[in-house]
């Protein structure tokens, strides 16, 4: 399964490197292939290097104009012209998508998805890894926005509600666990 991960590039607090490194470990371990990013630095770095490790197939997609940045030892690296090519190309080469803690970059990718995916425009499960209570703001808006009307019927309920949009799980073994019952073997 290609697992798309969304996270920051910048060095983050250890509790997110941990956290990060088992979800990229679990994907490496299980025979799964890393699609992310692109980069070498950061949170980035951190998951390439686990998957890497593990004995995980990893595969970057990253904006030209961050290409002094990218991973050089990866199966395969693909340059987008803009971030929007990019985004497309993540979701595109992707079985399921996993928001691990990241910054304004990470919420971009993350929340196109989410929109894309109550339109009905994908169906891949949707996961945010909330290491301790990174998202749970996030999460409390989301329910805010379907308790008030704001995630109602559309498209004539495609997606029903907000379970049928988005996952939070507090472990990478818990991100693991959802996926597979999803459907996918892990």
């Amino acid at each position: 399964m290609n697992i798309c991960v969304f996270c920051s590039a910048q060095d983050v607090p250890a509790k997110y490197q941990d956290a990060a490194r088992e979800f990229a470990t679990l994907i490496g371990k299980n025979g799964h292939t890393l699609v992310w990013g692109g980069s070498n630095v950061g949170t980035m770095k951190v998951i390439a290097d686990a998957a890497q490790t593990a004995g995980g197939k990893i595969i970057g997609i990253d904006v030209e104009f961050l290409r002094h940045k990218a991973r050089p030892n990866v199966d395969e690296m693909i340059f987008t012209a803009d971030l929007g090519e990019r985004k497309k190309l993540l979701l595109e080469r992707s079985d399921a998508i996993v928001a691990l803690p990241g910054g304004i970059g990470t919420l971009d990718e993350t929340t196109e998805v989410l929109a894309l995916r109550r339109h009905g425009k994908h169906c891949k499960p949707t996961v945010f890894l909330n290491t301790d209570g990174f998202y749970d703001g996030m999460k409390i808006q989301l329910e805010r926005m379907e308790n008030e009307g704001f995630l109602g019927n559309i498209n004539n309920d495609v997606v029903p509600g907000l379970e049928g949009v988005v996952h939070f799980a507090n472990t990478p073994p818990e991100v693991i666990d959802y996926l597979s019952s999803q459907y996918f073997v892990i």
